[in-house]
């Protein structure tokens, strides 16, 4: 245990630090563009990029319960919560930086986008199925929620699965790179419904034997 917690106290920081790592490389595009290339179109890199990071994070949060019940190791636990408030605040930042950058706060446009373009449809959704999961997550509101808690944070299914089909749908000809997310979603959820299948029942003792039977 003393080891495990030793761990801990050098991986967490590496940890916060490789989250935090891909939006310090999108600022460091716009402050040094001579050292950074976002290519042709800075825009749509930043907002692509940020989207990207906010679904492989949102995966990696999937994936703590799963090795955690393979590897028998609690210690990744410690872990869950920081990779899903970053995988919210990539969402969040993907969905201003679409509003603030990309579109100026033309708010006719942005309303008719999300209401005609099936793929800003469901990655907005997305994005409120995630909000009340970052508002709720920590020690204070878990212990106020209780049991309801855990039924509330199961909403980073059917978000997970929604952000996947937001890349899908965005993407107009090599779908390969979508699919193989949703792949990946598909296996952490699948793993999910295979551990909550029905069990046999365990049998008991053996039967008393009947009056005037042999034990043997």
């Amino acid at each position: 245990m003393r080891t495990a917690r030793r761990w801990r106290h050098y991986l967490k920081p590496l940890v916060f630090a490789l989250c935090l790592a891909p939006a310090l490389w999108l600022a460091a595009g716009v402050r040094w563009p001579a050292w950074v290339d976002l290519g042709a179109n800075p825009v749509e890199k930043i907002q692509h990029t940020l989207g990207l990071w906010a679904l492989r994070l949102l995966l990696a949060t999937l994936a703590i319960t799963p090795l955690r019940q393979l590897t028998g190791q609690v210690e990744w636990l410690a872990y869950r919560r920081m990779l899903g408030l970053f995988a919210f605040f990539h969402v969040a930042a993907h969905l201003l930086f679409y509003v603030v950058v990309d579109q100026q706060f033309a708010w006719p446009i942005l309303l008719e986008d999300v209401a005609e373009r099936p793929f800003i449809t469901v990655g907005f959704a997305a994005f409120l199925l995630l909000l009340p999961l970052a508002a709720t997550s920590t020690a204070a509101a878990q212990r106020r929620l209780g049991r309801r808690w855990l039924a509330l944070h199961r909403l980073i299914y059917p978000a997970a699965l929604l952000g996947c089909v937001h890349f899908w749908w965005q993407v107009k000809a090599d779908i390969r790179e979508p699919a193989a997310y949703a792949a990946v979603a598909a296996i952490l959820l699948g793993w999910r419904l295979y551990r909550r299948r029905p069990r046999p029942a365990v049998t008991g003792a053996a039967p008393t034997p009947a009056r005037g039977s042999s034990r043997d």
